[in-house]
């Protein structure tokens, strides 16, 4: 759609409507343009001015900004060092001396640029400096429009986060939300390691942001933790550093010897200050209780070779935020070895599976009898989903739904809260249109011959693309798209596939 000059929009819409019949549809033209009208009156400077006017002019009405506990550096050198003076047919505008505030932050702040850093950036300093920062001064440090502490009202941070609201009856609170979110977080703060530092924007990593406050020393903590070394362990693989449902920030899953504090199922007492187990190494450890797992490591006829070294590579031995157990998350867990699929994340458009529920939703982790370990072969994967027969097993107690014969499980609201289609196929037919195929073309002379292979992968990439849905090779859906395998849109059964 060609999109016309407010002013000839007016026009056209006007006479139109002169030929039908005033309504509605002018009285929002009407509104429009008086509410185009009232911005470009703000726009316009309320005292008239000078193109060569000297800054110092500004701070005869502006001084104000002047005034505060955290005044921007950027002041000593003048308003004009940000904004200019456009003086047209005796019209005074001021004006950023850039298109966008982000622009204008960039000329200083350079090392700030989002699309040249390598790591995890907060989100608003993506593009957005001024939904933290006021551009002239504050009362709190880095000109924050709030301070980073405070309750839900007072604080900057909780703008955006819920961290530590609405905590469990039963459940516990970290103390140091109190002093702020500053206390461990630098806003800015990121690198190309994936390391929970760079990840959270921490001052510095766990444990030694911990003991800054818990001394391993203190005779409590050291009984709390069965007098086990933990001063050099990661604090955050059993705690969570914000809030939990759980006494003592415990993480929301927790590996059965440790949930009971059977400490000495896995650890001997410690000795010269470090962890002892009760086995030669950590897989002899697991594999007593866990020997299923090792069957199907040794045996599978698609073995993972993350799986076959130290179980704890990849689990906590106890607790974490997921079920599995996994070390960080059950996407990252997975990434940190796969850069190759850790590269698609960079595309907008995302599998919900393969980047926010977990790689092993659709791969066993552990070995299998597929292909790129996955759990069902060709589109019976896809259709465990997406597919009309598909009846995920709930399981009401734990508010879960099961998958794949209950080798996975899913919140119980998965389904609706990703939207996740539900094709209408009846015969191997029916998507994306009424009639088409989804799996292989069958040769009508002899059912036994393959005229057309076909498959979901036919159209769609299992982790991200560069458009919405999905398509192979970052497409666009559109009727450009079915032209790759139709020969003429006026006979769609003639397409191009090679018949085998």
């Amino acid at each position: 759609m060609k999109l016309l000059p407010h002013r000839v929009w007016f026009r056209k819409t006007v006479a139109n409507q002169g030929r039908r019949g005033f309504g509605a549809d002018v009285l929002t033209c009407i509104a429009l343009v008086v509410l185009m009208a009232t911005r470009t009156a703000a726009a316009v400077h309320p005292v008239p001015l000078d193109k060569n006017t000297d800054a110092a002019k500004c701070l005869e009405c502006h001084e104000d900004k002047t005034k505060a506990k955290s005044v921007h550096s950027a002041m000593k050198t003048g308003c004009l060092s940000c904004h200019e003076i456009r003086v047209n047919k005796d019209i005074t505008r001021v004006k950023l001396i850039t298109a966008t505030p982000y622009a204008l932050c960039l000329t200083c702040h350079a090392d700030k640029k989002a699309a040249d850093i390598k790591g995890t950036v907060h989100p608003p300093a993506v593009r957005d400096c001024l939904s933290c920062h006021d551009a002239h001064s504050s009362d709190n440090k880095n000109q924050l429009l709030k301070p980073a502490s405070g309750d839900e009202k007072e604080n900057l941070c909780l703008s955006c986060h819920q961290t530590g609201l609405n905590m469990p009856e039963k459940g516990s609170r970290h103390a140091a939300l109190d002093m702020g979110c500053d206390t461990c977080h630098v806003t800015h703060k990121t690198g190309a390691e994936p390391t929970q530092e760079n990840r959270f924007h921490l001052t510095k990593a766990a444990p030694a942001l911990c003991v800054d406050c818990h001394d391993p020393k203190d005779a409590g903590l050291q009984k709390a933790h069965q007098n086990q070394p933990f001063g050099t362990a990661n604090c955050v693989e059993c705690h969570d550093p914000h809030q939990s449902a759980s006494p003592k920030l415990m993480r929301k899953f927790m590996h059965e010897p440790f949930a009971e504090k059977s400490c000495e199922t896995c650890h001997a007492p410690a000795k010269d200050g470090k962890v002892v187990l009760t086995q030669a190494d950590a897989k002899s450890v697991c594999v007593t209780c866990h020997d299923d797992k090792a069957k199907l490591i040794d045996t599978a006829k698609v073995p993972h070779a993350g799986a076959a070294g130290d179980c704890t590579d990849c689990h906590s031995p106890h607790a974490s935020n997921q079920p599995g157990l996994p070390k960080t998350d059950s996407v990252s867990i997975c990434l940190g070895c796969h850069s190759d699929i850790d590269d698609l994340r960079k595309k907008p458009v995302h599998h919900q599976p393969a980047f926010a529920q977990g790689c092993a939703t659709c791969h066993t982790p552990h070995g299998g009898d597929n292909d790129h370990l996955l759990r069902a072969q060709g589109n019976a994967l896809c259709l465990e989903c997406h597919g009309p027969d598909s009846v995920p097993q709930r399981l009401d107690a734990e508010h879960l739904l099961t998958i794949f014969n209950g080798t996975v499980k899913l919140p119980d609201d998965y389904y609706k809260k990703n939207k996740v289609a539900i094709l209408p196929l009846r015969f191997g037919l029916g998507h994306p249109v009424e009639y088409h195929p989804v799996s292989d073309v069958m040769d009508p002379a002899d059912q036994s011959k393959v005229k057309t292979p076909l498959s979901c992968l036919s159209c769609h990439q299992p982790h991200s693309s560069a458009q919405p849905d999905l398509l192979v090779k970052d497409q666009p859906n559109n009727m450009a798209f079915c032209d790759n395998c139709h020969k003429n849109r006026l006979n769609m059964k003639q397409t191009t596939f090679p018949e085998k």
